[in-house]
Order: structure tokens, then C-alpha cells, then sequence
């Protein structure tokens, strides 16, 4: 086995264990592979490994990633800040888009998908911590926001995502993860018309066993499977 695919394996074994410690059942758990920076051939020699998914957090870097690997045996999916003006690359390339933070990012999203007759399956990111520097729909603002996208044929709101400061403790971490659980479970109970809460993406390499354990559904792991990477 190669070390990409022994550090698969680990990371599984840890997203199993920490989920049966947490009483969930593991496969209600899935992978998000970060491939940001990542060349081409070593996310090809993960994809010999099945069971994931690849999330790619700038369009043009992931276009040509697609353009090369293709959407048949790679699925894909958006997970960093997208601009408006990007929003036209969308629809067929990935399968879920994780960041969607704001009406006017959704309005475009959904006019897009229409034009090639999609229905793309997106994720609104809230910005749990109040950090100044993270992206993401204040709590409090939520509700409104979901009220604001019922009528958006051209996307289907499936669930929540955040990203809380980075600590390297992964304790500090735990607050968020559940703040994030308590909220996706108060607007499953408001039952807003057309939007499902089934997801919930959180939790990286530093801290996924501990969003897994407060409920995470999608958990986005890059360091720990293919090794630091380059900035850009």
C-alpha cells in the first residue's frame, strides 16, 4: 500500500472508532478528502481507494482537476468561500457545495443550475464562533436565511457546515461542533417547507473524531491523508 493509502486507512479507522464511542453508527459518517493543492497524480493514487469524496476549495484549481480526472469514478465537492463571479463554473462539477453563506450567493447558484436543467445539492455555512475572519450566516440570522431560499428551485439545502477557530487542542473545538448540532436540530424542528437538515459538514484534520462525536455527517480531512501542503 502506498502512504496515501495507509493514511486512508488510518483516518478511517479513527472516523469508526470515534463514532462507535459516540454510539453512531460509522458509516453515518462520510469523507471529504481535501485536495487543495494536491497535484493530480497523487489525488489519482487516492481514487484507487474507494469511499470518499474530493473537496476542492478554489474553482479554477478544481476545473482543471475535473477537466483531468473527470466526474464518473471522482466525485467532487466545493467546500472553500465561493464568489458570485465563479458561481457560473458550478453546476456539474460538484456534487455539493459546502459554503454557501448569504442569499445572493444561492439566487445565483439556483439561476445557473437551472440554465443546464440541475438541481445542485448546497450546505449553508454559519459562522458559529463570531470570528471576524470566518465566512459564514450569523446564528441568529439562520432561520431567515433558509425562509429566504425556500423558493429556490435550482438548489436543495441539505444541511449546515462550519469552520471554528483553529486551536490545537481539538477540545476547544467541541463547543462549536455542538452549537452547530443544536442549531441544525432547532430548524429541523421549525420544518421549514423544501429544506432538509440531514448534514452536517465539520470538523478537519485537527479535530474530526471530536465533530464526530457531536454529530458530524461529513467530516473534510486534508493534512492528515496527503501531508502539509503548500499555501496558495
Amino acid at each position: 500500500m502506498s502512504l496515501i493509502a495507509d493514511n486512508l486507512a488510518i483516518v478511517k479507522e479513527r472516523m469508526t472508532q470515534a463514532a462507535r464511542k459516540s454510539g453512531r453508527d460509522p458509516n453515518a459518517v462520510r469523507l471529504v478528502a481535501v485536495t487543495k493543492t494536491v497535484p493530480i497524480e497523487r489525488i489519482a493514487e487516492a481514487g484507487e481507494v474507494d469511499g470518499f469524496v474530493f473537496g476542492e476549495n478554489k474553482i479554477q484549481e478544481a476545473q482543471d482537476k475535473i477537466a483531468a480526472l473527470g466526474t464518473e469514478s471522482y466525485h467532487w465537492h466545493f467546500i472553500g468561500h465561493l464568489q458570485r463571479n465563479k458561481v457560473k463554473y458550478i453546476p456539474g462539477l460538484f456534487e455539493l457545495i459546502h459554503s454557501v453563506d448569504n442569499s445572493e450567493l444561492a439566487e445565483d447558484i439556483h439561476r445557473h443550475s437551472l440554465k443546464h436543467d440541475l438541481v445542485t445539492p448546497v450546505l449553508i455555512q454559519v459562522n458559529v464562533s463570531g470570528e471576524a475572519s470566518k465566512s459564514g450566516v450569523a446564528p441568529s440570522d439562520l432561520e431567515e436565511l433558509l425562509e429566504m431560499l425556500v423558493s429556490l428551485s435550482g438548489i436543495s439545502v441539505r444541511g449546515l457546515m462550519t469552520i471554528p477557530p483553529f486551536d490545537p487542542d481539538p477540545e476547544k473545538s467541541r463547543r462549536h461542533f455542538a452549537a452547530l448540532r443544536k442549531l441544525r436540530d432547532r430548524m429541523q424542528s421549525v420544518n421549514i417547507e423544501n429544506i432538509t437538515m440531514d448534514e452536517l459538514s465539520m470538523g478537519m484534520s485537527n479535530d474530526f473524531e471530536v465533530a464526530i462525536e457531536e454529530g458530524a455527517t461529513w467530516v473534510r480531512v486534508g493534512t492528515a491523508i496527503f501531508g502539509a501542503r503548500d499555501a496558495h
